[in-house]
């Protein structure tokens, strides 16, 4: 089981066009090389069972997913959640979203680590493979913004050890 660490989790599945885009960003962020020490960048698509064993003693939680409903398609939206954004739901390893997974980690009594969602509003998620135009556009945007949490996550973990 991995150890504390900043965990960036890519979340979607690529076989319904923009809810592929979790996994798009997390395969560009890889291909860019080794992330700082301290990081793990991981692309979980649909298996969020996986993600609520590995985000397990992690201090810092980074999850990038696609957001349906209200908003400009392609607009990036970093938010930060605490316990109190979170509603229970019951447990079902078939349909673990990320509100199921942190719902989970609540359940077991596992404190919630600082958390933030970076998201893209989406144009649809008709089965099809690849982003729309709009949310292909904003993956570099969140890339950008993902790599800022790290800075940020990583200065606040080094001003806490001193």
């Amino acid at each position: 089981m991995p150890g504390p660490g900043i965990l960036v989790a890519g979340i979607g599945n690529i076989f319904l066009g923009d809810d592929g885009f979790g996994p798009e960003v997390i395969k560009r962020l890889l291909a860019e090389g080794e992330p700082p020490p301290g990081v793990r960048i991981v692309d979980y698509g649909i298996k969020g069972v996986f993600l609520s064993y590995d985000m397990y003693g992690s201090d810092r939680l980074i999850l990038v997913d696609a957001l349906p409903g209200k908003g400009r398609p392609g607009e990036v939206v970093v938010l930060e959640i605490g316990p109190e954004d979170i509603e229970p739901v019951p447990f079902d390893a078939h349909a673990m979203s990320p509100g199921a997974i942190l719902a989970t980690l609540q359940r077991i009594g596992e404190p919630l680590p600082p958390t933030y969602l970076v998201g893209c509003r989406i144009d649809t998620t008709f089965e099809d493979i690849g982003l729309t135009p709009r949310v292909e556009a904003a993956v570099p945007v969140a890339m950008e913004a993902i790599r800022t949490l790290i800075d940020r996550c990583l200065a606040e973990r080094s001003v806490g050890r001193s």
